[in-house]
């Protein structure tokens, strides 16, 4: 499908949402230009909606302040009940009706040392299984935390921008609060990558680009432009997304049948220190429920070294 024949659909497809009274979801134009397969039903359900979560652990080399780390990175990914109004997970989806809607939560831990001290930074990231309807990640929070204090970053679907909240020890950061016009997040790159069966919309785009590559650059969190392109090595789909206003490439290597894991991924900030990020190991289990002495075994499965 080209660009011009999608935005000709997509224009149709909103006069007639409009017509009949339905209210949908703002869409941004790199989704609507772009095309996204859909999750194959048997084996995404089977999988998804098990009961169970995927837990992967990768080894990292993690650039900071000018030197390479060793590093890990747990991804954590799972579909839960959401809320479309508070936008916080469903204590009681069945009673919600049409405010519940089904996301696939990602949440990625990164811990490394930095000297003496270390870093602890988790990000959670939640995105509609329901594409169509819901094309925007609703909500994506960041923490860091070193000896020297901490930051928090929430960014929230409002309608067709992102309300951006920031909390910092550091008074050039300081607190903060803004309006970002709602595009594609850096964040949620992964999720649809598992939502769409390793398919990820290419070419150019909008893209907020990652609270980590924010926090850690100093750069003022917006929309960036980036190009995202594609290539087959081996087994695995390679997608290779490049920013063209700020010096940033990212890879993210993805298993080729499903269910799409996240196989490898590299950062490069121009600055010749390239963080890597390659799997060790991954389970599909309850962790919720594995809290005991004893499930302590799982961490040596996923071969957990902090």
């Amino acid at each position: 499908m080209t660009i011009k024949s999608s935005l000709l659909f997509a224009i149709i497809f909103s006069f007639l949402a409009c017509e009949s009274g339905e209210k949908k979801a703002p869409i941004a134009q790199a989704v609507i230009t772009q095309k996204e397969e859909n999750p194959t039903p048997q084996n995404f359900n089977s999988y998804w909606y098990s009961g169970k979560a995927e837990i992967s652990s990768y080894d990292v080399k993690q650039s900071r302040y000018g030197e390479m780390r060793d590093a890990e990175v747990v991804l954590v990914f799972v579909t839960e009940p959401f809320s479309l109004s508070k936008q916080v997970k469903l204590d009681r989806p069945k009673e919600a009706g049409e405010d519940k809607v089904s996301v696939m939560k990602l949440n990625n831990v990164r811990k490394f040392n930095t000297g003496i001290y270390d870093y602890s930074i988790l990000t959670s990231t939640f995105t509609p299984i329901d594409s169509k309807n819901h094309p925007l990640t609703l909500k994506s929070t960041t923490s860091i935390q070193e000896w020297c204090g901490q930051t928090y970053t929430q960014l929230n679907l409002d309608g067709d921008n992102y309300q951006f909240k920031q909390f910092s020890y550091l008074e050039s950061d300081g607190d903060e609060e803004k309006t970002l016009k709602a595009t594609l997040l850096e964040e949620d790159l992964m999720t649809r990558i598992r939502i769409n069966n390793g398919a990820l919309a290419l070419g150019e785009t909008s893209l907020i680009p990652s609270t980590i590559y924010s926090r850690f650059s100093h750069k003022n969190m917006q929309p960036e432009t980036a190009t995202i392109s594609k290539k087959t090595i081996a087994n695995t789909l390679q997608y290779t997304i490049t920013y063209t206003t700020i010096e940033r490439t990212l890879t993210i290597d993805v298993e080729n049948t499903f269910p799409y894991k996240i196989m490898k991924w590299t950062e490069d900030n121009g600055d010749d220190l390239i963080t890597t990020a390659t799997l060790k190991s991954s389970l599909h289990e309850p962790y919720w429920n594995q809290k005991s002495v004893a499930d302590e075994a799982q961490r040596d499965a996923l071969k957990l070294v902090k």
